[in-house]
């Protein structure tokens, strides 16, 4: 754990443990280099992007915000009674939607620890917490929990993380396990995590939930270019390119791509990347898994798995697991 210096502001403390602009470029670079031109979805969530995504979760054909969301009412008693009250809660890619404020209530931790790579988002979403609780200590921490990360040591107690929306899927299962392990190892002996997993299922479910009606999707892909221009002085033209977004049966995931509409190239500090006309940029991969699947990746991890809540139409699952 870090023992980075805080910024206080009435009971917010502020860790500021990230460096976005050094890392973009890497990041940027590395990825458009590449035979498949990708970039890292953590760089969707810029203040619009954040914004973009929360009009994304509200959506018909976004099944995965609201499943999650009324698994949580329901099972919240029995998820408190496994992670413990007063315990020190972390919360992987931070909100401050009805799922934190459902276990806030019934938790009370002595210390909630919110993590997110959107800065702006971050400090609101804080700010709008601890007005709403005022008996709520917030650490909030600003870092990038795709790479090895480390938050304040808070001293002895019981840690739990919660990780919701499926973002583990966001990761390929290697890096998932790698990430699932750096979480095992932060909460610690007696430590557990609370997880959602979206399911696999009728493919043109997922697909149209990568695909809604409204393009705000869509919109959320392209902005991801915006933000990389607005980092890094680069000049991709957004309406040079179109959303897609497909699901990958062999490899058990949806795909989100950004299509180039026509041949150009796009300036990046010193480099130039030319695009063809149908190359696509690879921007997000969310993977699904079956339950087995995803407890044969918690084990490697030295999680185990005490309980799992699904629905009633099986779309989407909560695991509570605990340090083994």
């Amino acid at each position: 754990m870090s023992h980075a210096t805080a910024i206080k502001k009435d009971k917010i403390f502020f860790h500021d443990l990230h460096t976005p602009t050094a890392s973009m470029a890497k990041d940027v670079h590395s990825g458009l280099s590449g035979k498949q031109k990708s970039l890292p979805p953590k760089y969707f969530y810029d203040k619009k992007g954040s914004e973009l995504f929360d009009a994304i979760t509200k959506l018909p054909e976004y099944y995965v915000t609201r499943t999650e969301i009324e698994l949580l009412k329901q099972y919240v008693p029995e998820m408190a009674e496994l992670l413990g009250i007063n315990s020190y809660l972390l919360e992987l890619g931070s909100g401050s939607s009805i799922k934190i404020r459902l276990l806030l209530e019934a938790l009370r931790p002595e210390i909630y620890v919110p993590i997110d790579i959107s800065r702006e988002h971050l400090i609101a979403s804080s700010q709008r917490l601890i007005q709403d609780y005022p008996w709520l200590t917030i650490h909030a921490a600003y870092l990038d929990y795709s790479h090895p990360w480390a938050v304040p040591d808070f001293g002895p107690g019981r840690y739990n993380a919660f990780f919701p929306g499926s973002s583990i899927g966001n990761f390929d299962p290697a890096n998932a396990i790698q990430l699932l392990k750096q979480i095992s190892q932060l909460v610690g002996r007696d430590g557990g995590l609370l997880i959602g997993v979206d399911l696999k299922k009728d493919v043109g479910i997922l697909e149209a939930a990568y695909n809604d009606s409204q393009g705000v999707t869509a919109d959320f892909n392209i902005n991801l270019l915006t933000h990389i221009n607005d980092g890094l002085d680069a000049d991709f033209v957004p309406e040079n390119f179109s959303h897609k977004a497909i699901y990958n049966e062999d490899k058990g995931r949806v795909e989100m791509h950004l299509e180039c509409n026509i041949n150009h190239s796009v300036r990046i500090e010193s480099n130039l990347y030319p695009f063809q006309t149908g190359e696509t940029i690879h921007t997000e991969s969310s993977y699904k898994y079956s339950i087995d699947e995803f407890h044969q990746i918690a084990a490697e991890a030295n999680f185990a798995p005490v309980e799992v809540w699904t629905d009633a139409d099986e779309l989407f699952s909560v695991h509570y697991l605990k340090v083994g």
